[in-house]
């Protein structure tokens, strides 16, 4: 296992340099091919401002989803993207009809192929997209679609929440009522939303603890 550990890592931090210098690199092409150039103050305004919001948002996803996903599957969901709506829900998914739990190398495994097949899937519909979308687009603009669409997110988190509110759905009370008072009565940007994952993950952990302490809960 310290072997393929050693691999995974090698090859992780080897993808996620060669996925950062083409993240850089388009941009870059573009800029200098239009022989157009942000403004420096501009430029720097803008990566402070998206610093600011990201920074804490990019380590509270590493220190809530890594434990669960395991080092292969991080690798690939923080490189890919889509992380909450796609990935991690694919992964635990994966692993709760494997009957394997985190943090085991039975885990990690079905973690990492799950995290991949998720990737490939998600590149193909983008692709298949991305060339239907100019003959499409009459139909996708239609009146009769928008009522659909505006309900995409919220069909997609009841789907996937329900399936885990019905497994143990005692955890899901208080992370649910700290949440809604945080929003109702907090004054929370929309843009650091995401630095509240943090927060009621450690909500999550301490009142599943305490509930399961005192016999409220069984493990799954």
């Amino acid at each position: 296992m310290k072997s393929y550990d050693d691999h995974i890592h090698t090859m992780g931090r080897t993808s996620g340099l060669i996925a950062l210098f083409f993240i850089f690199l388009v941009p870059s092409v573009v800029c200098v091919y239009f022989n157009i150039f942000p403004p420096f103050k501009n430029l720097l305004s803008g990566i402070f401002t998206v610093t600011m919001i990201y920074l804490f948002i990019s380590t509270a996803e590493v220190i809530t989803y890594t434990p669960m996903l395991g080092s292969g599957a991080s690798y690939l969901v923080f490189v890919t993207g889509n992380l909450t709506n796609l990935k991690i829900p694919c992964v635990l998914m994966c692993m709760d009809k494997a009957k394997v739990k985190p943090q085991t190398e039975e885990g990690e495994v079905i973690a990492t192929i799950s995290a991949a097949i998720s990737s490939i899937v998600t590149v193909l519909v983008v692709l298949i997209g991305m060339l239907a979308i100019t003959p499409l687009t009459p139909l996708l603009s239609s009146p009769e679609l928008k009522p659909a669409f505006e309900n995409i997110l919220p069909a997609l988190f009841g789907a996937l929440g329900c399936y885990w509110l019905m497994k143990q759905w005692k955890l899901a009370v208080i992370p649910i009522a700290v949440s809604v008072l945080l929003f109702k009565f907090a004054p929370i940007p929309n843009g650091a939303t995401g630095a509240l994952i943090p927060v009621l993950g450690l909500v999550s952990v301490i009142s599943a603890r305490i509930m399961y302490k005192k016999g409220w809960i069984k493990e799954a």
